[in-house]
Formats: C-alpha cells, sequence, structure tokens
C-alpha cells in the first residue's frame, strides 16, 4: 500500500479534528482541508479500500489502528519541526505551524531521530499543544478552560492556542497573548468582545470566537498590574 501526502493529510486532519472535539464526517474533511466535497467522497473511498478508515453508518469518519498509527507519526515529525524552527532556528511561534506542514512529509526516519535526540521528548509545541493532542475533555481533566469561560477577575496562564489560523496567531501576537502569557479577565462586553489585561498590563479586547480557542490554566494571583 503506497501511502501518498494526500492520503497523510486526510490521515491528520480526522486526528486534528478529533482532538478539537469534533465529529469528522465528509464536510468536516472539506472545511478542514480547504477542499471540494467530491475530492473528499474520492479521498474517503481510497482511505476505505487500504483500511486505513471506517465510515459509520450515520457518517462519522473513524480512523482504524492502521491509520492512527499514520497520523500519529506524522503528528510527531510536525511537533518536532516547529519545535526545531523555534528552539533552533528562532522563528517566530505563529509562523512555524505552515512551514511545519510542508516539512513534515519529507523528514526521514533517521532525521526525525536526530531531531528527538537534540530537543528531547515530551515538551509542547510553540502554540502549548502535546504530542498526543489532549482533546477538550481531556484538558478540563488538567484544570484548563477555553478563556471564554474564565470568571470575572479571575486571572490564568496561556497554555494552549488552536495553530491551524495564521491570522489568528498574528493578531493574537500583537495584543500579547501566546503560550505562558498571563491574561486576566475585565469585562464581558455587550458586543461579544471580551476586555482582558495581559502581562504588561496592557488592556485589550478579543472577540469571543477567538478567545474559544485559547486554553488557560486559572491561576492564584488576583490581579496583574
Amino acid at each position: 500500500m503506497r501511502i501518498t501526502i494526500s492520503k497523510e493529510n486526510y490521515l491528520k486532519a480526522i486526528a486534528e479534528a478529533e482532538s478539537e472535539g469534533q465529529t469528522v464526517i465528509a464536510a468536516t474533511l472539506a472545511r478542514w482541508l480547504n477542499v471540494s466535497p467530491p475530492a473528499v467522497t474520492m479521498a474517503i473511498k481510497r482511505l476505505k479500500r487500504d483500511a486505513l478508515i471506517r465510515v459509520e453508518s450515520d457518517g462519522r469518519i473513524l480512523l482504524t489502528a492502521a491509520g492512527r498509527d499514520i497520523a500519529t507519526r506524522l503528528l510527531n515529525r510536525h511537533h518536532l519541526i516547529e519545535r526545531m524552527l523555534t528552539e533552533i532556528f528562532g522563528m517566530e511561534w505563529y509562523k512555524v505551524h505552515e512551514e511545519a506542514e510542508q516539512l513534515e512529509h519529507a523528514v526521514s526516519a533517521d532525521f526525525e531521530r536526530k531531531l528527538m535526540e537534540k530537543l528531547g521528548p515530551g515538551d509542547a509545541c510553540p502554540h502549548g499543544n502535546h504530542m498526543g493532542l489532549d482533546t477538550p475533555d481531556q484538558r478540563r481533566a488538567h484544570g484548563w478552560l477555553p478563556l471564554n469561560e474564565l470568571p470575572p477577575e479571575e486571572a490564568a496562564q496561556v497554555v494552549s492556542v488552536f495553530e491551524r489560523d495564521r491570522q489568528l496567531l498574528e493578531y493574537l501576537d500583537g495584543l500579547g497573548i501566546h503560550p505562558r502569557a498571563m491574561v486576566q479577565m475585565v469585562a464581558r462586553n455587550y458586543d461579544d468582545t471580551l476586555t482582558l489585561r495581559v502581562d504588561c498590563g496592557r488592556v485589550v479586547q478579543l472577540g469571543r470566537n477567538a478567545a474559544d480557542k485559547i486554553w488557560v490554566e486559572p491561576v492564584q494571583v488576583r490581579q496583574i498590574a
């Protein structure tokens, strides 16, 4: 069985969408990968033929053990490449996802081992996400919550950010919101925005949809000066 770049991308997208708590159906993949519905239909047929996915009667798409192995291997490489780009080459955190999307398919097993030796296992990527791709339920079990749910006047540290939206990442960077940054909920506003105080005491506005893509860990500090 030949594993093409296209197959790898579909399998990884399924795993990533699952980690965001989404029910994966054909429309999910079309949106996630920005491809047409007919293209998704053909891809699903090929992946089923190769026993890499199974499709339930309600249309849900699930990875088989073989499909998950491929997705996990690719996600691990993506994670290592992102870390390499920031930790070794100093690339900005909001740029590395797109670079890793291109490089992950070209990395050999030997180079992957070298990266693991150089960087070490277990650390989060520059967006705060781990190799295991915690689900929303698992994140909540850690005591994390979406920034949108942070109570008024409570402070928290940003632990992870949804990494597949480059414009969002650049916008957040401009606001001073990034993994390990401290934020405090100041107010929930009528226009569906949040008023936040960030590390340096700067007060910023953020839409709730964007805030839902940021996971934070509440801390005991009550005030950010």
